[in-house]
């Protein structure tokens, strides 16, 4: 139940956001899509996987997508710098880094991240759960294995008991 509220909130939130119009009829439009999908994900049992809640902690998701947006721009002016280089200072580097968030979709939105920070490409979860990264230069890699970015998902990530009774 505290799933769908969640689920509830956050879709009345995105669509007032997204849709900027409070007419009548609009509004009510909104309130029986987002109505009508809460129901329906309660229905289908979508809202956990495997046992873990599909969610974030609200708040932290707000700090997380701040510091992905300064580090993809931070990515993006090492990657204009090193291709208009007269050296084309580039070492292509391909690597395993620890996926070390606590959940399976915490351990995607690392990988999601990876690849959103250009110079970097998640290619592949290892049997491990490691996750193969293709990296312009080797120094990106360094910052990835420093687990900043690793420590930010951890932030945004539920926690929940465990089968094993342990806070995750």
């Amino acid at each position: 139940m505290i799933l769908a509220f969640r689920l509830f909130v956050t879709l009345t939130v995105l669509w007032l956001v997204l849709s900027g119009l409070m007419k009548t009829q609009l509004l009510i439009l909104g309130a029986a899509s987002v109505a009508l999908v809460v129901w329906l994900s309660t229905y289908m049992r979508v809202l956990q996987h495997r046992g873990e809640p599909i969610y974030f902690r609200f708040l932290h998701i707000f700090t997380y997508w701040g510091w992905l947006l300064k580090q993809i721009f931070l990515s993006n002016m090492d990657v204009t710098r090193r291709v208009f280089s007269r050296q084309l200072n580039i070492r292509p580097t391909l690597r395993r880094v620890t996926a070390t968030p606590d959940t399976e979709i915490g351990r995607v939105i690392y990988a999601n991240s990876i690849t959103l920070t250009p110079g970097t490409t998640a290619i592949n979860f290892t049997v491990d759960g490691d996750i193969v990264v293709h990296a312009l230069h080797e120094d990106s890699l360094h910052e990835l294995e420093d687990g900043e970015m690793a420590a930010h998902i951890r932030d945004v990530e539920p926690h929940f008991k465990g089968p094993d009774g342990r806070v995750h």
